[in-house]
């Protein structure tokens, strides 16, 4: 501890009456301070008589100013001497032990500053400081002492020592009061997590008493989603364990009941607007669980075919009736008039990269347009989510009349840029190593630019993809990607070369569709193919033989999405279809078709993640004919349990044994994923799945020298067991699997290590 200043004001015991009358005030010891100010302190003037309780006071006076290490009042006759040590100056202020906490980073809340006065007062309090920024990191038995040491001309060195001690980890996270859901869904509802074996690497284990709050208002948000409208935190405990290196964690909750939506109306306020056509575009439907989300889409939506109609300053206001006999809310959106408020201007600051226009098209309104305080919001949570800055805050405020507001927008930039290396190794291209960058907001425009370069042993790849999701001011993304490969199609039997040059257009066409349109230049090439080998089929040597090929296509793909706009939280379907005509120059006609189905849902109290996908393709000629890198060829990642071209039509015969694609395939792919038991930390979950699918057809095979199998359709069928990892490197999956049904010439796979893909 540092000592505080001492002194003392020297008077006579008997001083209770006596009293004191100066001709001449001496001051002594003072470097820094002006005479003058010691006086003004004191507060005794010459000629003045003052009793030996003003003499103390004046003492304390002196004293309590803060600049003096020592102070003496001392009376001698008609003359008053004042005596004081000065508190050293701060020479410079050092740490010591910090490794957790940078030395900038702790000066940035230290009061005590260089060439100032050194205070020990204000040095405790800025030991207290360093100590509760520790706390801040959970770090509850960090200790700082502060120290001086005494240099030349009345000058210290202030030294922190820091011993930073470790963290008090949350050992156990409990729940009480939940009976719909278990601790182990909830605890992964929650930002905090339990210590484990990976505490080195997971850091949010850490207890934070700011970061509990933020979980109560994320259990909070868990159950209202869910219909659970009552649903109360009444209180979390947090004991520390004895050691204090350990926390045990409960939240005490009340689940109440769920509620369901029940008559959901439109109603209207205003004598010239009618209700009916807002009714029918209400999609919020009675039996649905109740969510505030499910009635915030609906205002907005109901909102903007307002403006649509024309109908401005219409304001949607909810009124919800409780119906406590049958557990439902009764949904009523009231047409009301809202004020007549204009937006005057949007000022934007922070953004010292990216260009204002791509802030200012994230609003819906313009200045001059009518001010919507729902709409506003939806326009923060667009910037938001651009991920160009690491924060946001729009604020509205009152112009320069109380009918108009400004918006004003202050962002922080953060890096949006990003250059990697990477290494990999696989059973089919051996080792290799990839070099890729992409800038998210290129040039501070908003605009998406990305290329890679991967090579290994069998394979080189090359990349260009460049967007603009704001083309000539509309909703709509332009795109160019440029895409060329050279590979050795699993064996030195033969090489292939693929090149794409790719302009498209994608806009939406709906709240959950959207429509992409493309034309692609394609170019194929089969090459190094001996055409005195034996162990090539006549297949391959007759496409080889038609040397390089250039087609011209036009192509759409319809995209209908509900993961982010359907009732439901817990479910979503993706809905994929889209078709390539080539024809329109090139030296082949054909048309490509592709199709993709995905749905998901959650059960047993939102435990197991049930999940069902379809695929397919079809390939068909009209012009020319099909190649093999044509084809449609099954990889792992799109059939599991065989081996990438492991089935459909083959060339087989002597030392033959020729993948070729097929011209149509289609998978079925059904799956369940469950928690295994273990603490969530581990990042571990298992899975089980069965997949069914077929690749089939063929145009010609004629040339064929050996015997072509498999050009029928035939179901191969596969069951097997899946262990998901979230790892440090990303989300893997490895899956371990039998085939139940396969042909004669099937390649199967009995693991695969791939990675994960979440719908």
């Amino acid at each position: 501890m540092l000592s505080g200043a001492s002194g003392a004001a020297l008077l006579p015991t008997s001083v209770a009456a006596q009293s004191y009358t100066f001709t001449s005030v001496s001051i002594e010891g003072n470097r820094r301070v002006e005479p003058g100010t010691i006086l003004s302190y004191a507060g005794i003037a010459r000629g003045e008589t003052v009793t030996a309780g003003q003499l103390n006071d004046a003492y304390q006076r002196v004293l309590g100013s803060g600049l003096f290490e020592e102070v003496e009042i001392i009376p001698q006759g008609s003359r008053l001497v004042i005596r004081v040590v000065e508190y050293p100056t701060i020479n410079r202020i050092v740490f010591e032990g910090n490794r957790r906490i940078k030395d900038e980073d702790l000066a940035g809340i230290l009061q005590s500053q260089p060439r100032r006065v050194f205070s020990p007062t204000v040095a405790e309090a800025d030991a207290q400081a360093v100590s509760e920024a520790y706390s801040a990191q959970g770090r509850l038995a960090a200790r700082v002492e502060p120290k001086v040491i005494r240099r030349s001309d009345n000058r210290v060195d202030l030294v922190f020592e820091v011993f930073e001690g470790g963290v008090s980890e949350i050992e156990r996270i409990g729940f009480v009061g939940n009976g719909n859901y278990s601790d182990r869904r909830l605890r992964r509802v929650l930002d905090t997590k339990q210590a484990g074996p990976l505490r080195a690497v997971i850091r949010r284990d850490t207890f934070i008493e700011d970061r509990i709050e933020f979980d109560k208002q994320l259990l909070r948000d868990f159950y209202a989603s869910r219909g659970y409208v009552d649903f109360r935190v009444t209180g979390v405990n947090a004991e520390l364990a004895q050691e204090r290196d350990g926390y045990f964690v409960t939240f005490n909750v009340e689940e109440g009941q769920q509620f369901r939506v029940g008559q959901v109306l439109v109603s209207s306020d205003l004598p010239d607007v009618d209700p009916d056509p807002f009714q029918s575009r209400v999609k919020l439907r009675e039996g649905v669980v109740y969510s505030p989300s499910h009635v915030e889409n609906e205002i907005a939506r109901l909102e903007r075919l307002a403006l649509q109609e024309g109908l401005n300053f219409v304001r949607v206001d909810p009124r919800i009736t409780r119906n406590d006999r049958d557990l439902t809310l009764d949904v009523e959106f009231v047409l009301t008039r809202g004020e007549r408020i204009f937006v005057e201007r949007i000022d934007i600051e922070g953004n010292t990269t990216t260009l204002d226009r791509v802030v200012r098209r994230q609003f819906t309104v313009v200045e001059g347009d009518p001010f919507n305080p729902r709409a506003i919001r939806e326009s923060a949570e667009r910037i938001r989510a651009l991920g160009f800055f690491k924060s946001a805050d729009v604020q509205a405020r009152e112009g320069s009349s109380p009918q108009q507001v400004v918006i004003d927008v202050d962002v922080e930039e953060q890096p949006t840029g990003a250059l990697s290396f990477g290494a990999s190794y696989s059973s089919t291209s051996g080792f290799g190593a990839t070099a890729s960058f992409s800038e998210r907001n290129f040039l501070g425009r908003g605009q998406a630019l990305a290329f890679s370069i991967s090579a290994s042993e069998s394979t080189n790849q090359y990349g260009f993809n460049f967007a603009e999701p704001n083309f000539l001011a509309r909703n709509v993304t332009f795109g160019i990607g440029l895409n060329y490969s050279e590979t050795d199609n699993l064996s030195s039997r033969f090489d292939t070369a693929i090149g794409s040059f790719q302009p498209y257009f994608e806009f939406p066409v709906s709240d959950n569709g959207r429509l992409e349109l493309r034309y692609t230049l394609g170019y194929s090439n089969l090459t190094n193919v001996d055409q005195t080998a034996t162990d090539v089929g006549g297949i391959i040597k007759a496409e080889a033989a038609q040397g390089e090929r250039y087609d011209s296509s036009i192509g759409y793909t319809y995209s209908y999405d509900t993961r982010r706009t359907g009732l439901n939280p817990n479910a979503g379907v993706l809905l994929q279809f889209g078709q390539d005509f080539a024809g329109l120059g090139g030296d082949r006609s054909f048309v490509r078709s592709n199709v993709k189905a995905i749905a998901q849902t959650k059960a047993f109290s939102e435990e197991v993640t049930l999940r069902a996908e379809f695929e397919a393709g079809a390939l068909s000629f009209s012009k020319g004919s099909s190649r093999v890198m044509d084809r449609f060829n099954t990889s792992p990642n799109i059939m599991r349990g065989f081996e990438y071209g492991g089935i459909g039509p083959r060339e087989v015969g002597a030392g033959i044994d020729d993948p070729l694609g097929g011209n149509y395939y289609a998978v079925a792919r059904f799956e369940a994923e469950f928690p295994l038991g273990l603490p969530e930390e581990y990042g571990l979950s298992g899975g089980v799945f069965y997949d069914v699918g077929s690749v089939w057809g063929l145009n010609d095979t004629s040339a064929a020298t050996g015997t072509v199998v498999s050009e029928d359709f035939k179901a191969r069928h596969v069951v097997g067991v899946s262990l998901f990892w979230d790892s440090a490197l990303g989300p893997l999956r490895l899956n371990f699997s039998e085939a139940v049904k396969k042909e004669k010439h099937d390649k199967p796979l009995n693991f695969n290590l791939t990675i994960s893909t979440k719908f």
